[in-house]
């Protein structure tokens, strides 16, 4: 599996050595220091330092052909990763509608109609382009104040208007956009259905003006992550991936490392051209792979569609959910992915869905993740680890769906966000956020992860679900664990404040304001 570590960095760049550097978690009164020297992109000493104050340049080895940083006491982590991104939807957050906030139909009417007014003020509003919003969580509102055509119509008129829900698996459009989009909308509700609204939003990158407005929000999301912390993600977009990232690394667009993942329907065509994971995307200078096989085998908590052995709660008529593609597809697509050098990442979501992927994998001797493993049956949870498959969490999705799950998943047949039960199995943790459908912040990531809860006054969801801060902080990078050794890229972040000394969950999601440095192969991208 591609770990981030086929990289051989930018051979332009001149070696480094930083020194003076702490590192984080270190026992009570120490104060443990350490001198990294990197050459040609990769870490290839982590030695004591030579004093626990500062030292100059004239102390380290090759300063002759070597800058030198003095860390002065700041903290030296790995470099984070984003497991699970779909980017560019991402970076378009940045710069649309966001409705994550309204906690009804009638607040995301409210600031849609404010958006509109807005933008009618600025003179930016056309009214024959697509005005798109994201994230409205329709799960969440009163069965009285759910997304209605009549109502988007009232506000919009004939501009064509679409919003993404949060888990981006059901979009609520107005007529106009809907006969722009060719989609089917239902006359109630003003909802397009996960498949047809997955074909649908890709039409939004079409239009006139688009491609460059796309690259200006990709360059603000990569120095958006930079000040995270974050190195390297894996990107899941909805799209064609591969030839779209050479095309961005070969327009300057790299400040991280990217695993371009492929989605099945394309999986042929990227093998007759001779892609595998882990393969190095030309004039990426190291930085890009191609990722795994994404397959999306369910569909997701928030619409009722993934896939369940048990109804779900106070839903009428009774729903399982549905699978995407049936089992035998899914196993057909994992043979062809494993015997062409593919590893798989399996979006798998309800109980019933993974019981199946873990079935496929098994026959198909596949290796990759699990993506979400969101439910999961008593019985397979120790299967993944047996199996040798990762499972790739999002514990974000943990504190948005807590709420939901005990109002659609009041009798499960699994359990749900079963983290610390997956790692005590013996199963590789890497996680992710998911975005847009969570921000990419590794950070948060790890505060619900470790704290159970977004802040102090909530008590956790599922305490005995908790992870230890090493174990979250080694699943949010490419090594898996929470500090550099030799021979590692030279992929790090340095920090004023000791991570391992965040006591609450505010103090945790604070942490992406203590990052003073982001390098990636030794080039410093913050």
């Amino acid at each position: 599996m591609d770990n981030g570590n086929s990289t051989s960095g930018d051979p332009n760049d001149r070696d480094l050595n930083i020194i003076n550097a702490r590192i984080p978690g270190s026992d009570v009164g120490t104060d443990t220091r350490v001198d990294l020297s990197i050459r040609a992109g990769r870490i290839v000493s982590v030695t004591p330092s030579l004093s626990t104050t500062s030292v100059s340049a004239s102390d380290t080895a090759d300063t002759d052909t070597a800058d030198t940083i003095d860390a002065d006491g700041l903290w030296v982590i790995p470099g984070l990763w984003d497991c699970h991104t779909h980017f560019t939807q991402w970076s378009k957050t940045l710069g649309r509608l966001d409705l994550i906030s309204a906690r009804s139909a009638d607040e995301a009417m409210a600031m849609l109609r404010a958006h509109l007014d807005e933008r009618r003020a600025a003179g930016t509003l056309d009214p024959n382009a697509f005005v798109v919003g994201m994230r409205f969580r329709h799960s969440l509102w009163s069965d009285d104040q759910q997304p209605t055509l009549a109502a988007i119509d009232a506000v919009t008129g004939e501009q064509p208007v679409a919003l993404s829900s949060a888990d981006m698996h059901c979009g609520w459009v107005n007529s106009a956009a809907a006969r722009r989009l060719g989609v089917h909308v239902d006359e109630k509700t003003g909802l397009v259905g996960e498949l047809e609204w997955f074909d649908a939003y890709t039409q939004f990158d079409k239009a006139p003006g688009a491609a460059e407005e796309t690259d200006r929000l990709l360059r603000e999301a990569e120095r958006d992550a930079a000040g995270k912390g974050v190195v390297g993600i894996r990107d899941y977009e909805m799209a064609e991936n591969i030839d779209t990232w050479i095309r961005r690394f070969a327009s300057g667009i790299d400040r991280l490392r990217v695993a371009a993942g492929v989605y099945p329907e394309r999986l042929q065509q990227a093998i007759d051209d001779g892609w595998r994971t882990g393969k190095e995307l030309p004039g990426s200078r190291g930085l890009g792979t191609v990722g795994a096989m994404k397959l999306i085998s369910d569909g997701s908590l928030n619409t009722r569609s993934a896939y369940c052995s048990t109804p779900y709660s106070g839903i009428e008529p009774p729903t399982y959910g549905t699978l995407s593609y049936t089992p035998q597809q899914i196993e057909e697509y994992m043979r062809l992915a494993t015997e062409h050098g593919f590893d798989i990442a399996c979006h798998a979501i309800g109980d019933e869905a993974n019981t199946i992927v873990l079935n496929a994998a098994e026959r198909t001797r596949a290796h990759g993740s699990i993506e979400h493993a969101q439910m999961l049956k008593r019985s397979d949870i120790p299967r993944l680890a047996q199996l040798g498959l990762d499972a790739s969490i999002q514990p974000q999705h943990a504190m948005d769906d807590r709420d939901v799950i005990t109002r659609f998943w009041a009798y499960p047949a699994g359990i749900p966000y079963a983290f610390r039960s997956l790692y005590d199995a013996g199963t590789r943790l890497r996680m992710g956020s998911d975005a847009p459908v969570a921000p990419l912040d590794p950070w948060m990531a790890i505060s619900a992860a470790v704290f159970g809860t977004e802040n102090s006054d909530r008590e956790p969801f599922q305490p005995e679900q908790c992870l230890p801060v090493d174990v979250a902080l080694a699943a949010s990078t490419a090594a898996g664990r929470d500090h550099l050794e030799a021979g590692d890229p030279a992929d790090l972040v340095l920090l004023d404040t000791d991570p391992y000394e965040a006591r609450t969950p505010e103090e945790m999601r604070a942490m992406p304001q203590h990052v003073s440095m982001t390098f990636v192969g030794g080039r410093r991208i913050l």
